[in-house]
């Protein structure tokens, strides 16, 4: 009765959508906004608390789990499965493999690098998280382009592999319904469609929504920050970064309205191209001979030094630090808590950029294009950046600037080269169109989690999800204002526990993607040895190969009710 009721709603308002999945996740967004601006000290408690607790019990977790994402997407590329495609098996890509990598690196990663690409090698040169070695030292300087790595290269780019992987092969090969339940069908089967499936679909929702609102908040302090340099007169408040995120949504809407093809597509190619100039000014202006040399070399350290960071819990903390146990809380746990919670955005983004593509080339592809350009960009930008600070130094300007405020890194960072003004206001403008991008792209995957397609919802419906963005971002930068946390910290502790179910979610993913990979190869064989029956009792034709020549229809499941069958395989 309740469900008839929600969709008789989401007629009378126009929309086109799963009415359970949307009002709900709706509901409790909304609920959560009000309580977190009624009672900004109590919630903020909340989560601190909540936030502690998982950090001390459960980060350990956090930290093992990517690893063991890292060498499962390895063991299915190179296993038996990996020649099964994202797609029926006589599908091809939609793109060639150029196209594919460039659009790899439009799916948000954007904010993070701009942010970090200084402040995290320059925070761990300031500070090293590894015992005994000295602060601004060469050691200090290798482990901090080593740890920034871990931190942003493979490990990062497997959160977002595996449910792509598991989107690409559940929606694509099964014919399900664009929906995070989708993948979990080799144990729900048709409670997909049942309250299971919606509440798991609910919390994918609202993961995406509050990890969006994360990058976006740090975009905005980021963004504040080059007002701040670029005026001086105004400073880096709250309300400035809520004003920033109200012109910005605003920008991120109107790209909504104008869909895919005009706004995103045009907005992404905008902003890699400039970030991608910004980074050659630099390596360009820079000590380029030391910076062609340290882009081998440092990946080679951090390939290196990966096994260790991997499974790195810095276990004798207790015994070690003062404090205990915390670096790597807010830290390592921060990032994967943070993003797992763009597992679903970007899944839905790259299983439908690949569809057609072996499970072997996109594992290979995912993983390493995009944790190669990440690793050049942080090589240009952190040395650099280590390189001017001083390196067996006692620290300068730039570690002074990340120790006042993170966000002041870049900023400070573009002081030391020409046309310093001119080039902190093109970073501003870069950052302000990579949170533009998120908002919109995330908006319209939002929009099709909750429709279940890949088809652009009605304009209202996307709006909605794009205001709510900016609304959720601008809340969480009050609630670190009002109970006189810094946004960063603010956004550290909510996003830790809205990250851990999502966590989970795709920890789970793994098992069901092994699960449907072997229906998959089960039903290969039957079809083979039917076949080679087939050539023995008919005594002509030749047996039907593993692989070639299946027809759209014959999945080993039933395709989904309202499941598309053309799926748009443009970018989200």
């Amino acid at each position: 009765m309740a469900e008839k009721r929600l969709d008789a709603l989401a007629r009378r308002l126009g929309l086109r959508t799963d009415p359970t999945i949307f009002f709900v996740s709706a509901v409790l967004m909304v609920l959560f906004l009000a309580m977190l601006l009624v009672f900004p000290e109590q919630i903020g408690g909340v989560f601190g608390d909540s936030r502690e607790w998982i950090v001390t019990n459960l980060g350990w977790f956090f930290i093992l789990g990517v690893t063991v994402w890292v060498l499962f997407l390895a063991y299915v590329a190179l296993s038996r499965f990996g020649h099964l495609r994202l797609g029926d098996d006589d599908s091809r890509p939609a793109y060639g493999n150029l196209s594919w990598f460039a659009m790899l690196f439009a799916g948000g990663i954007g904010t993070v690098l701009m942010f970090w690409g200084v402040a995290e090698p320059m925070s761990h040169f300031a500070t090293p998280p590894l015992d005994g070695v000295d602060p601004y030292s060469a050691e200090a300087a290798s482990d901090a382009m080593s740890i920034s790595l871990y931190h942003l290269s493979l490990h990062t780019w497997a959160i977002f592999t595996l449910p792509g992987l598991a989107f690409g092969f559940f929606v694509y090969r099964y014919k399900l319904p664009l929906r995070v339940s989708s993948v979990f069908y080799p144990f729900l089967k048709e409670r997909i469609y049942g309250p299971v499936g919606k509440t798991i679909d609910v919390f994918a929702v609202l993961g995406t929504l509050f990890g969006l609102a994360v990058s976006l908040g740090l975009g905005t302090s980021q963004i504040g920050a080059g007002v701040n340099a670029l005026l001086p007169s105004v400073d880096n408040s709250m309300w400035l970064q809520v004003g920033i995120i109200t012109v910005l949504t605003a920008v991120a809407v109107s790209s909504i309205v104008a869909g895919l093809d005009k706004g995103v597509k045009r907005l992404s190619n905008l902003n890699i191209l400039m970030a991608v100039g910004l980074m050659v000014f630099v390596l360009v202006s820079g000590d380029t001979l030391f910076l062609l040399r340290q882009i081998p070399q440092s990946i080679g350290v951090y390939l290196q030094d990966l096994v260790g960071l991997a499974l790195w819990n810095d276990a004798m903390s207790p015994f070690t630090k003062e404090g205990g146990w915390g670096w790597q809380g807010g830290w390592t746990v921060f990032y994967w808590a943070w993003t797992v919670t763009w597992a679903p955005f970007m899944g839905v983004f790259l299983a439908r950029i690949s569809q057609g593509r072996t499970i072997r080339q996109f594992v290979g592809g995912v993983l390493l294009a995009p944790s190669l350009f990440t690793a050049v960009w942080f090589v240009v930008f952190g040395w650099s950046a280590m390189e001017l600070d001083g390196i067996d130094g006692s620290g300068g300007a730039l570690s002074e600037a990340v120790s006042d405020d993170v966000a002041l890194a870049m900023f400070t960072f573009f002081d030391n080269f020409p046309a310093a003004t001119l080039v902190s206001g093109i970073a501003v403008v870069v950052v302000a169109l990579f949170f533009a991008t998120s908002s919109d792209s995330a908006s319209l995957v939002v929009d099709m989690l909750c429709t279940g397609t890949p088809d652009a919802g009605p304009v209202r419906q996307r709006v909605f999800w794009g205001v709510s963005e900016g609304a959720l971002a601008a809340s969480l930068i009050i609630l670190g204002g009002l109970t006189g946390q810094d946004g960063l910290a603010a956004l550290q502790q909510v996003i830790t526990v809205i990250g851990l179910p999502i966590f989970l979610l795709v920890f789970i993913m793994m098992f069901s993607l092994v699960k449907g990979m072997h229906a998959e190869r089960g039903a290969a064989l039957e079809a083979q040895f039917a076949g080679i029956l087939d050539k023995r009792d008919a005594g002509r034709g030749r047996p039907k190969v593993a692989g070639q020549g299946r027809s759209r229809g014959s999945s080993p499941v039933p395709a989904a009710a309202g499941a598309s069958d053309d799926q748009d395989s443009s970018e989200p």
